[in-house]
C-alpha cells in the first residue's frame, strides 16, 4: 500500500501522527489476538468435548433401538433456549443460559417402565444437540473476529507502519537536501555579493 504524502513540514506532521497512533494500536491489537486466539482453542476444545458426548448418546440410543418402535418421540420437545450476551476481547458473544425442554403427560401405568429412561436420554440428547449447535455458532463468530484482526495486525506491523516510516524518511531527506541546498545557495550568493564589493572597491580606488 503506497503511502500517499507531499514534501513539505505540513504533510510530514500528518504521517508522524499517523505512524504514533498505529504504534501505540498495534499492541493492544495484538493483546486482542492472542486472547481471541486462546478463546477459539478453548471453543473448539468445548466443540470436541460435546460432540464426543452427543456420540456416546446417539448410541446409548442406539443399544435401545428394538424398543424405539414404541416409544412416542413427541413426549418431549424444546420449549425454550434463553441467551445472553457477553464481550470477549471486545466481540460480542452469545451466551447459552438455559435449555427448557417440554414433556407431554403420559399414561404412567399404561406406558412401558422405560419410558423413562427414553425421556431422560432423549432430553439428554436434545440438550448436548442444542448445546454443540450453540458452540459451533460461537466458534465461528470469534473465528472470524480472529481472522480479522490477525489481518489487522498484518497490516499494521507489515504494510502500513513500514510505509509511514520510510514516508517519513524521504520526506526528511527531502527537506534536509532542500535545506543544505538552500545553504549553498546563500553561501554562493554571498561569496559572488563579496567579489563583486572587493571589485567595486578596487575599480573605485
Amino acid at each position: 500500500m503506497a503511502i500517499k504524502f507531499q514534501y513539505n513540514k505540513t504533510s510530514l506532521q500528518q504521517i508522524e501522527k499517523n505512524l504514533k497512533m498505529r504504534q501505540r494500536t498495534l499492541p493492544i491489537i495484538k493483546s486482542k489476538e492472542t486472547a481471541l486466539r486462546l478463546e477459539v482453542k478453548k471453543c473448539k476444545e468445548e466443540a470436541d468435548a460435546l460432540e464426543e458426548k452427543l456420540q456416546q448418546q446417539i448410541a446409548g440410543y442406539e443399544s435401545m433401538y428394538a424398543l424405539w418402535g414404541e416409544f412416542d418421540t413427541s413426549l418431549v420437545s424444546l420449549k425454550d433456549v434463553q441467551l445472553d450476551v457477553k464481550k470477549i476481547a471486545g466481540v460480542r458473544i452469545p451466551l447459552l443460559v438455559n435449555i427448557e425442554l417440554a414433556v407431554k403427560p403420559f399414561g404412567l401405568f399404561s406406558a412401558p417402565k422405560w419410558f423413562f429412561d427414553g425421556i431422560n436420554l432423549l432430553q439428554g440428547l436434545a440438550k448436548t444437540a442444542v448445546e454443540r449447535e450453540f458452540v459451533l455458532a460461537k466458534l465461528a463468530l470469534l473465528d472470524h473476529a480472529r481472522r480479522k484482526t490477525t489481518q489487522k495486525v498484518n497490516l499494521f506491523e507489515k504494510v502500513q507502519i513500514p510505509g509511514y516510516q520510510e514516508a517519513v524518511r524521504k520526506i526528511k531527506r527531502f527537506m534536509e537536501d532542500e535545506e543544505n541546498l538552500s545553504k549553498s545557495s546563500q553561501k554562493i550568493l554571498k561569496s559572488l555579493q563579496e567579489a563583486r564589493a572587493r571589485k567595486e572597491e578596487e575599480a573605485a580606488v
